[in-house]
């Protein structure tokens, strides 16, 4: 044989038995079927079944018309995926090959070429085995077969011998939302929701790596590095650290290696408003003599984080300290951004995490009864500076907690924190979502009428699971001694007058207690996780409501469909007839819903910002929407910012400027989450709807850093001959860097004298307008195909303001709150 041929054969041989390498099998042709059923349809992987009925046309969308119904019978039924995927002689000469599949929805048994390998009950777990065994050359049959999980779950709680509440949704292990919520549709799924991957690899592959912080200083970052390597054969092998290295002595099977890291002069991770959420790259390689064997590449901030809770005269705190410095807590509550999580791209989280960016928020909560969301979802939240509030996937039920499910849940633990825990991001992990207010508040004991035991027995379960399996498993799994456990948000229900002293709070005496939205000043807590409004998404989101032509008006059976809370009609009429005069005209009524919700949500932070340091975080319920909805969300389903969004923007603006009104005056305060002080000039004037002045007064001030404070107080008695219905407070300060402003009016909508405003737009460029107005204009509304740098503003008399177009318009319609208030 030729020497160069031999040569080339032996490096290949041995290049194949060094290398880790994968197949990506989703991109296979997969196809699905009822099981009761013969005939096999395409199927996409990663997706769902009912994405997989509607492509073929054997279902409408369910988030059109009232078709939500008709897809019902979904859940009931088992559902059988398969493809078929060729495998080279090369390949099997690898000595290990690993199927994983990264997400399976939820009960499944896997088969290969006809051999049972796996049943699954977990929809959060990742499922690897290996199967170089069962696979042979050229053809192979893979197979999963999923039976419902409503019949799966309905069969574990018979095995309770008492009713649980959202029964059978707390037996099974997959997203509690798509049983159906206050926003959402019950759309109850099967299927392959995440990718699936063949690993091919020999002597030694990496399985996990962890980076943990030991200590962290302005002139070095003492890192370890843990990383788990599964070897298949002994020997010596270097691990690499970017430019460190280290050669060790790996035995076969599992091997845990530590390595010091250091990096010098370190630029810290910043929350959004403090500076630059820098990252590191780390590359990790596993290699043996020259070859590369396995490698991981992430990215990394360096940034210290604690929860503070100190007992004081009123309570006990409740604060963020990041990098050493207090942190009020600004943004909101997540839910998953489509009822098929597989659909929700790459580019839609980045969406939202910057629109949350821009309205200069610095947390998101991950709700519990959704998904651990995609890696998308968390490297968008590093790169931003958004700090995540992460719940365990279990809310508003009672859970079972014998050995099985407790395993389970030990193995979901594992696989997530595994996976999510090198992210800057991440700041909290909750055990979930009101389970200990729903044992203590809801009645669910009385309703079902439990006995004494069966009482005892859920508080016993509840404490195992969430006071001791899933903390001690996170701790099991950490690398990190200071990451933050929470057993349940809230802390304690809002009922209870120490669930504002101490803790977290979920407040909702607004909407569900149908209390004044002035309420809002007075139940303040000291970190408000939970509360919200709702509004009617943009007429745009309307519509897609509709598969054909459409009929906007409030009786009609589609938008009635799409308001999932059972008394959400109602409850904004009663508060819109507080505030407004409630519009008979679609449009109109749809503009001042979101005026409503926007207006509660601005009462609600203000009052939690003037209350710091008492109160250090509020989370408004909620980002973002599943479907086409009347919901408590900012931004609706297709990604358009309701009046709230913006109006959270103004209201999170790092300086702020705040009015309280008491029996006698009004006092304004003024905000400051930067890291500086500021020296400024600060103004009030009294202003007519017309633009005269009728009242002024200033003064040179200074605002300290990460404060908030009392600046002016301004006796009512000095407004005592003025017309309040017809005037205005406007408060500024600043200097040469920046400018604030505020506009305060004395009365509600409803109650003020608005004259009709000449509003004018003037095209700057193709993405540019200016609006401007002769008398006050009040919540100025603009309309059209594109979306706006603000909307749902006010104008004072004889002024403009400049609009960026997120693209180029023909024309830009516009409204005002006189045009509700005249028809």
């Amino acid at each position: 044989m030729n020497k160069t041929i031999l040569f080339s054969f032996f490096f290949i041989q041995n290049f194949i038995f060094a290398q880790f390498s994968e197949r990506n099998l989703s991109s296979e042709n997969w196809q699905f079927k009822n099981s009761k059923d013969n005939s096999w349809l395409p199927a996409k992987v990663p997706g769902t079944v009912h994405l997989d009925l509607m492509n073929n046309k054997i279902i409408p969308d369910p988030f059109k018309d009232d078709n939500e119904h008709k897809v019902q019978w979904i859940e009931n039924e088992n559902w059988d995926y398969q493809t078929v995927f060729k495998v080279s002689s090369k390949e099997l000469q690898n000595n290990n090959i690993d199927l994983v599949f990264n997400g399976l929805d939820t009960f499944s048994e896997i088969y290969l070429n006809g051999k049972l390998l796996k049943k699954t009950d977990n929809m959060f777990r990742k499922w690897s085995f290996p199967v170089r065994q069962n696979l042979k050359t050229g053809e192979n049959l893979l197979q999963v077969k999923f039976k419902s999980a409503v019949t799966t779950g309905k069969e574990l709680a018979k095995k309770v011998p008492f009713t649980m509440p959202e029964s059978p949704r707390s037996f099974v292990r997959k997203a509690q939302y798509q049983f159906g919520w206050d926003w959402g549709p019950r759309l109850v799924t099967a299927g392959i929701w995440k990718d699936i991957k063949l690993e091919f690899w020999n002597n030694a592959k990496i399985e996990n790596v962890k980076i943990e912080q030991k200590n962290l200083s302005d002139k070095d970052a003492e890192l370890a590095v843990h990383t788990s390597i599964i070897t298949h054969k002994e020997g010596k092998y270097t691990i690499s650290v970017n430019n460190t290295a280290e050669v060790v002595q790996l035995k076969k099977g599992k091997n845990l290696i530590y390595i010091p890291f250091h990096i010098q002069d370190p630029k810290l991770w910043q929350p959004n408003g403090w500076g630059e959420a820098h990252l590191y790259d780390i590359k990790v390689s596993l290699k043996q003599k020259s070859t590369t064997l396995s490698g991981e590449t992430m990215k990394i901030g360096l940034r210290t984080i604690e929860l503070v809770q100190e007992k004081d005269e009123k309570g006990r705190s409740f604060y963020f300290k990041v990098n050493g410095n207090p942190l009020y807590i600004k943004g909101t509550n997540w839910i998953p951004a489509d009822s098929f999580s597989p659909r929700i791209t790459k580019e839609k989280y980045r969406k939202l995490i910057k629109d949350s960016k821009d309205a200069h928020m610095n947390m998101i909560r991950i709700w519990g009864g959704g998904i651990y969301e995609d890696d998308e979802f968390y490297k968008a939240c590093d790169e931003n500076g958004i700090l995540v509030w992460q719940d365990f996937m279990f809310a508003g039920s009672f859970y079972p907690a014998d050995e099985t499910f407790l395993t389970n849940v030990k193995e979901e633990v594992k696989d997530q924190v595994n996976r999510l825990q090198n992210h800057p991001s991440i700041a909290l992990w909750c055990g979930n979502n009101e389970i200990d207010e729903a044992i203590v508040n809801w009645g669910y004991q009385k309703q079902f009428k439990y006995s004494e035991n069966d009482s005892l027995q859920v508080w016993k379960d509840y404490k195992k699971l969430f006071h001791e399996v899933i903390p001690y498993s996170l701790k099991e799994h950490l690398t990190n001694e200071k990451n933050i456990y929470w057993p349940s948000s809230p802390s304690i229900g809002w009922g209870h007058k120490e669930s504002l002293t101490e803790g977290d709070s979920h407040y909702w005496g607004v909407w569900w207690g149908e209390q004044p939205f002035e309420i809002y000043n007075e139940k303040v807590g000291r970190f408000m996780s939970e509360y919200g409004f709702q509004g009617m998404p943009s007429l745009e989101t309307v519509k897609s409501m509709f598969s054909g032509t459409y009929d906007l008006s409030l009786q009609n059976p589609v938008i009635k469909a799409h308001e999932k809370h059972s008394r959400g009609w109602d409850i904004i009429n009663e508060y819109m007839k507080r505030d407004y005069k409630v519009p008979t005209d679609f449009v109109q009524y749809n503009y001042v819903s979101q005026l409503l919700q926007a207006r509660g949500m601005e009462i609600a932070i203000e009052a939690h910002r003037r209350a710091r340091p008492y109160n250090m975080g509020t989370l408004y319920w909620q980002l973002n929407d599943c479907w086409p909805v009347v919901s408590w969300s900012s931004i609706d389903y297709l990604g358009n910012w309701k009046a709230f969004h913006y109006q959270a923007k103004r209201s999170f603006e790092p300086m702020l400027i705040s009015v309280s009104e008491n029996d006698k005056s009004y006092d304004v305060y003024f905000i400051n989450d930067l890291l500086e002080d500021a020296k400024i000039t600060s103004k009030a004037e009294l202003i007519d709807f017309k633009g005269k002045v009728l009242w002024a007064a200033g003064a040179t001030d200074h605002v300290a850093a990460n404060s908030a404070e009392k600046h002016l107080e301004i006796k009512k008695e000095n407004f005592s001959t003025v017309d309040l219905s017809s005037a205005v407070l406007k408060i500024y300060f600043g200097n040469e860097a920046f400018t604030t402003e505020k506009l305060f009016f004395f009365k509600k909508p409803k109650d003020l004298k608005l004259s009709k405003p000449t509003l004018s737009i003037k095209k700057i460029s193709p993405t540019e307008i200016e609006v401007s107005t002769d008398v006050l204009a009040k919540d100025v509304y603009l309309t059209g195909e594109a979306n706006f740098s603000d909307n749902f503003f006010d104008m004072l008399p004889k002024t403009s303001k400049k609009i960026i177009l997120s693209r180029p318009l023909e024309k830009v319609e516009v409204m005002s709150l006189w045009d509700v208030v005249e028809n």
